[in-house]
């Protein structure tokens, strides 16, 4: 069967030909675009894989970070993102719920709170990172700790999960919603128990991509919590602790050997890339498992 589209009886040829100019730049551009990608992922793997090795994974650096590995970054990364997540999701969920469940559609609480959430999300990371060091570091004493990174990673965040949670719940048909009510169910209950596990498969995946946005901040960490050269790991949530953003920022600008550490920065560019594509099939896969259980439990 053709895929070329039909077009009714007397349709005039030159609107048909502008048409098909349009789908054919329309095409070029996706085509450019993931080439783009493409040769960017091409471009880091070339330079980075030939450093990633099981030594490079799992040891400290050593020597001026001109040799060893990125394993604190590593781990650091991964404190910052799961610290972001605690403060994020919880209150991100709960103000979608209210905007969409509880306040009036029309009402101006919502509409500030929506005015305020776009706001947000255009805010510079940087302001964000001088935020986090005046409130997080200086007036609540937690100083340079993966404590403050956390709280100011959570509040950069905050939009996106605000926003996936409302839309999601918003194409929930209210029919569902009353159909529960009228069985003796009370709003809350129709919330946590029908609600809420329906829209389930968008929310988590804006929760799940908004981590990978988070993994690749640089300038909030460097004012809250981010160290230069931090090779133990942290034991408590008030360490300084590496992160894989600042330690590539690090090495490819300001480091003791630029041309040796030049490598390594390809290779953390490399594992950083890995992890966004982890957290991205992460999204992808929890999006079908949940769908499957609302289809499941239907």
């Amino acid at each position: 069967m053709s895929n070329r589209p039909t077009y009714p009886a007397g349709y005039d040829k030159s609107k048909r030909r502008t048409q098909r100019a349009a789908f054919a730049a329309f095409r070029a551009l996706s085509f450019c675009i993931v080439f783009i990608l493409f040769a960017i992922l091409g471009f880091i793997i070339y330079k980075g894989a030939g450093v990633i090795s099981w030594e490079f994974l799992s040891e400290a650096p050593t020597d001026g970070m001109t040799s060893g590995g990125i394993f604190p970054a590593i781990v650091g990364t991964l404190l910052l993102m799961a610290g972001s997540a605690i403060v994020a999701f919880p209150i991100g969920i709960m103000s979608g719920v209210y905007m969409n469940e509880y306040a009036s559609k029309s009402g101006w609480a919502v509409k500030f709170i929506r005015l305020m959430t776009n706001n947000l999300s255009g805010i510079p990371s940087i302001v964000f990172g001088l935020f986090g060091m005046a409130l997080f570091v200086k007036y609540l004493g937690f100083g340079d700790s993966i404590l403050a990174g956390s709280l100011t990673l959570g509040l950069l965040s905050l939009p996106l999960v605000i926003r996936t949670t409302e839309e999601a719940l918003k194409d929930i048909p209210d029919s569902i919603r009353e159909g529960s009510l009228a069985l003796g169910a009370t709003k809350l209950q129709t919330i946590w128990k029908v609600v809420l596990p329906m829209g389930m498969p968008r929310i988590m995946t804006g929760l799940i991509l908004s981590l990978g946005r988070v993994s690749g901040e640089t300038a909030p960490i460097l004012f809250t919590c981010a160290a230069y050269f931090f090779p133990q790991l942290p034991t408590s949530v008030f360490d300084q602790c590496m992160a894989l953003p600042y330690h590539l920022y690090v090495i490819a600008t300001s480091g003791t050997d630029i041309e040796a550490q030049q490598p390594i920065a390809y290779g953390t560019a490399l594992v950083l890339i890995a992890i966004v594509l982890v957290i991205n099939l992460l999204a992808g896969w929890f999006r079908r498992y949940f769908e499957k259980r609302v289809k499941t439990k239907q």
